[in-house]
Parts: C-alpha cells; structure tokens; sequence
C-alpha cells in the first residue's frame, strides 16, 4: 500500500519560513509528479506548487517567490520550503503524489502563522 507521511508543519511568525518534508513508502517506483495542496478553513484545497520527476515545477501564483519545491527521486521524498510566511498561509498541507492512474495523498500538516 501506497502511502504518504508529511512532516515540519507548526506555528511560525509572519515573515518566517519552515520546511515541509514528505515520505513515501510502499512503492519501489518514483511518482512522476509530486507535489503539495493546501487547504484553509472554509475553503477549497488548493494547488500550492508540483515537481515531476524531471524536476519541471509548477508554482501558484501567490508562493511563487516564496516558497521553493524541491524532490530527491531516488528516497521518493518531495519538499516544500516556505518563505516569508504570510498571514494567508495557514493551512493543512498535503503531500501528493502521482504514478500513472495512481493518485496517493497524505494526511497533512498543520501550518499555522502568528502575525
């Protein structure tokens, strides 16, 4: 079974940065694209930003400068480092990943930001 685990979520300062990792397991194949969503209270989730395995990236517009995606293929691991951290960013975070028809998801986690 497929599965996907995120961590480095927490409470960060307007203006700080913190780092998303993303674990997968179950699977000897690297996704073709990873990538993270986001989903604030209220709202629809999100596509925050994705890599494939070439490492073409895709960011939405309002990271795009602050936030940098980056992936190690062969650990199957995708990141997400996030800048200046902006009152609107608070959200669960998800892990995605995609093989073929395959489309796995993690949990998510929290990301919050005091101002």
């Amino acid at each position: 079974q497929v599965q996907l685990v995120e961590s480095g979520g927490g409470l960060v300062q307007a203006g700080g940065s913190l780092r998303l990792s993303c674990a997968a397991s179950g699977t000897i194949f690297s996704f073709n694209t990873m990538g993270w969503y986001r989903q604030a209270p209220g709202k629809q989730r999100e596509l925050v930003a994705t890599i494939t395995s070439g490492s073409s990236t895709v960011y939405t517009d309002s990271v795009r400068g602050r936030y940098t995606i980056f992936r190690h293929n062969t650990k199957n691991m995708v990141y997400l480092q996030m800048n200046s951290l902006k009152p609107e960013d608070p959200a669960v975070y998800y892990c995605y990943g995609g093989l073929g028809a395959l489309d796995a998801w993690g949990q998510g986690t929290l990301v919050t930001v005091s101002s």
